[in-house]
């Protein structure tokens, strides 16, 4: 940390991003509710706290609140004091929100406790938010996820459904951005979550640096995405999934919708429909959706030239490539490989 600045109580600081100098600091702010599970409680403050500059300087601030500023009950045989109460979120960058046991037992905005409904009311309209696990009901609920896509617990998923069906529910994936809110599956798809926020901030370096520093996984499936949904599959022998493994190992190849379909011994009708079940997407929707995940993952971690990444992930050319990555995420090959090279 520069000697010349005092941190986080810096006098120059902003409301939104600690600034001193040349530095700037995001502030997260996670939001501990009764009954919230501590595992999920931990994530944000470990993971982002272990998010530094080549200098050595953290990259977040991360402060926990609770809607009054009093202890918090937690799912476990102990309670949580927090030094803030929900103030602070009018404050916050990114607003995490962990998991609580009677989250899943909110059915609509009627239900919201009245004190969350006052936190909630204090986020801005530029703040992220990111819910962990069945924090996704408190999100519908509060209306936050209408005509979104999300992710939550697969245990819950069919009571999801029926709850909120304005919500577009993802239930074979890890987790769901949609720009400013972010959704997790369970527990440890929540490190999943994070590890993506901090590599969509600060690029792959410092998110592989934190899961080293925290020992997990930087990625799973085959690859970090993006700004997409990563397919979890359920097992090795059910429904498509074994298809969808064989076909990762294979992007470069010119798979067709019937390649796909008589590895996984199906009609080409039958596997499109058990598919797009599973996965949310159109078998097509899904290869295009995979090719480009890897093609950014090999601008953040090589230096192939377009054209040989193109081929490499099956795009063919690198003008093909081009016009992906532009759809998928609005910027070409050449200004990705710059934001986020490792």
């Amino acid at each position: 940390m520069d000697p010349a600045c005092p941190g986080p109580t810096c006098p120059d600081s902003g409301p939104k991003v600690m600034v001193c100098k040349d530095w700037a600091m995001h502030r997260v702010v996670v939001l501990a509710l009764d009954g919230v599970i501590p595992f999920e409680l931990s994530l944000a403050s470990r993971l982002f706290g272990a998010a530094t500059d080549p200098d050595g300087r953290p990259l977040y601030e991360v402060v926990t609140c609770s809607p009054d500023g009093r202890p918090v009950r937690t799912a476990a045989d102990f309670s949580i004091a927090v030094e803030h109460d929900r103030a602070v979120i009018a404050r916050a960058d990114t607003l995490v929100i962990p998991a609580a046991e009677e989250f899943a037992s909110i059915v609509d905005r009627d239900t919201l406790p009245r004190r969350t409904a006052e936190a909630l009311a204090l986020v801005r309209p530029d703040t992220r938010i990111a819910g962990i696990c069945v924090a996704t009901f408190l999100l519908a609920a509060a209306g936050l996820l209408d005509g979104r896509r999300a992710a939550t617990h697969w245990c819950h998923s069919e009571r999801f459904r029926r709850l909120y069906p304005q919500v577009e529910l993802a239930p074979d994936v890890l987790f769901v951005d949609t720009g400013r809110v972010l959704t997790s599956a369970g527990a440890a798809a929540g490190i999943d979550l994070v590890l993506h926020l901090i590599r969509s901030d600060h690029g792959s370096a410092v998110a592989n640096q934190v899961a080293r520093r925290c020992v997990v996984p930087p990625q799973r499936e085959g690859g970090q995405a993006q700004y997409v949904e990563r397919p979890v599959p359920a097992s090795p022998d059910a429904g498509t999934s074994t298809t969808r493994a064989w076909a990762l190992d294979r992007l470069h190849e010119p798979l067709q919708l019937a390649d796909l379909a008589g590895h996984a011994g199906m009609s080409r009708r039958t596997f499109t429909r058990r598919f797009r079940a599973e996965v949310g997407l159109s078998p097509g929707q899904w290869l295009t959706q995979q090719r480009v995940d890897l093609a950014r993952n090999l601008l953040e971690s090589s230096d192939l030239p377009v054209n040989r990444i193109a081929e490499r992930v099956g795009f063919g050319t690198g003008a093909s490539l081009r016009q992906h990555l532009h759809t998928a995420i609005g910027v070409p090959p050449g200004v990705y490989r710059r934001t986020f090279r490792a």
